[in-house]
């Protein structure tokens, strides 16, 4: 089992953050491994997105828990299972992003060096989207 945590202090409210965190078909803009995600625009606890990743594996995608300030997801394909959280809190004119992940799972172990970092890389698609408006649709605050 590989887990790995980051942190960063984005410049977008907490709405703004979520909304970006709560769009399932921009996936592939997140995780450059996903080739191919489908199923329903809006997103839901619980269902199942059809999801095929580099090296054609098949598998799926899917949010467990989607609260204001939290928001759990969970994927796999064969021998590599992901459970991540992004988790949201106000911070100045900003939201203080945390987001943390654990892979388990034979294909996960033999790529964990591979994965160093990912947390971070992560945040860092997030703040370049947070950065440019037309990425972020505008959300309430």
């Amino acid at each position: 089992m590989t887990t790995q945590q980051a942190t960063r202090l984005l410049g977008a409210s907490p709405a703004q953050v979520r909304h970006a965190l709560l769009d399932p078909l921009a996936l592939r803009d997140w995780n450059p491994a996903f080739k191919r995600v489908d199923g329903p625009a809006r997103a839901a606890t619980g269902v199942p997105y059809a999801l095929t990743v580099i090296g054609g594996l098949t598998g799926t995608w899917q949010y467990t828990r989607i609260e204001e300030r939290e928001i759990d997801c969970a994927w796999q394909v064969p021998g590599f299972q992901e459970t991540g959280t992004w988790r949201l809190r106000p911070h100045l004119d900003g939201t203080l992003v945390t987001h943390a992940f654990t892979h388990e799972g034979p294909l996960a172990r033999a790529l964990a060096k591979a994965y160093r970092g990912v947390a971070e890389l992560r945040l860092d698609r997030l703040t370049e989207r947070s950065a440019h408006p037309g990425l972020l649709a505008d959300a309430a605050v």
